[in-house]
């Protein structure tokens, strides 16, 4: 056998979601120039409990500790997963993000004006929360003059921060690191850094949009429209049961296979795009610059019809997420990928997180 001395390490990180309904699962491994996807596995809430895994009114797991690290350990022992070493997401909703603006100041100076200006804009006191921050954009020198600093904010209540570590050690899990769902979804689905995309994450619980320039989060929103609540109102105008509205929710979406089934979706589907319509102007207002593309994920943007309708609606190229395009996988995967993408794509980004 041959030593190499200089050979580069094989590596592998689980990336871990939580959300609302399920949890997923996705495990990566190689180098960060070549990562191949070793296994994934998801279980949903109604197959464990009679309750979700979380709520949008509370921030924190709805679930013990205990229920989830079973519900992880469920999914590791069908999937056979053996590695240990984990980055796990934290819902956008849990999360406090602002954008603040500086003056022209040193590295040094920076800290303690982001100190100062959070007081200000985190709803929590400092002492219950930590704080994470990034220069997102640093303004061109003109005049003689250095223009201004905008920084990108972000604040986790400890209480969330201590329950993952927690439900970790519970199982048995090395944990890497703790993300926000927003940065997740931009590692797996923005492979091109040129440009303005507007991601839509649209989850079970609540939709996330950002603006995304050249790689970069610039802005983010989170609202209560969800793929539960497009649900919630096929059951009730058709009087019929949950579960019976989320299958024909799924089969039908807002296409013309079943007219009636789209007249009912589509006012709160126009309520979503008007969301998005209003962010990409304001984007416009404040940049000058135009939104290039959107990019539909989360768990309903296969709805059958979305993509289409949302093109002609937005006079935007729109597109399904797809958090696999760069990593390697067996071809007989490719259908089934391409079907899970969209709800996989902050799983895949957090385990990506682990090769940086």
């Amino acid at each position: 056998m041959l030593w190499t001395p200089f050979k580069k390490p094989f590596k592998r990180f689980l990336g871990i979601d939580i959300g609302t309904t399920s949890i997923k699962v996705v495990e990566l491994s190689g180098l960060r120039e070549r990562i191949k996807l070793e296994n994934y596995g998801e279980i949903g809430a109604q197959m464990f409990y009679r309750k979700p895994f979380r709520t949008f009114e509370k921030s924190t797991l709805l679930l013990s500790n205990k229920d989830i690290a079973k519900a992880i350990g469920a999914i590791f022992k069908e999937a056979k997963i053996e590695n240990r070493e984990a980055v796990f997401s934290i819902p956008d909703f849990s999360t406090f993000f602002t954008f603040l603006e500086l003056p022209p100041m040193t590295q040094e100076e920076i800290s303690s004006a982001v100190q100062f200006k959070a007081r200000q804009h985190i709803p929590l006191p400092l002492s219950e929360v930590v704080l994470d921050w990034s220069i997102i954009e640093e303004g061109e020198v003109s005049n003689r003059e250095k223009a201004g600093i905008k920084v990108l904010l972000v604040a986790v209540p400890h209480e969330v921060i201590n329950q993952y570590q927690e439900i970790a050690r519970l199982s048995q899990i090395r944990l890497l690191a703790l993300e926000a769902e927003v940065f997740g979804l931009v590692r797996s689905l923005i492979k091109d850094k040129k440009g303005i995309i507007t991601l839509v994450d649209i989850g079970a619980q609540s939709t996330t949009i950002s603006i995304i320039e050249k790689g970069v989060l610039k802005r983010t929103y989170s609202f209560d429209v969800s793929g539960n609540e497009l649900t919630r109102l096929l059951s009730k105008s058709l009087d019929i049961s949950y579960n019976e509205a989320e299958d024909l929710k799924r089969r039908h979406g807002i296409g013309f296979s079943e007219m009636k089934i789209g007249r009912i979706l589509s006012p709160l589907i126009d309520l979503l795009l008007s969301e998005i319509e209003k962010i990409s102007q304001n984007s416009y207002k404040t940049e000058g610059k135009e939104i290039e593309k959107v990019i539909l994920a989360g768990g309903s943007a296969l709805l059958p019809g979305l993509k289409e309708y949302s093109s002609k609606r937005l006079k935007k190229t729109v597109e399904i997420a797809n958090p696999f395009t760069e990593i390697f996988y067996s071809p007989v995967l490719e259908q089934t990928l391409r079907e899970i993408g969209p709800s996989y794509a902050i799983a895949v980004g957090m385990a990506l997180r682990g090769f940086e």
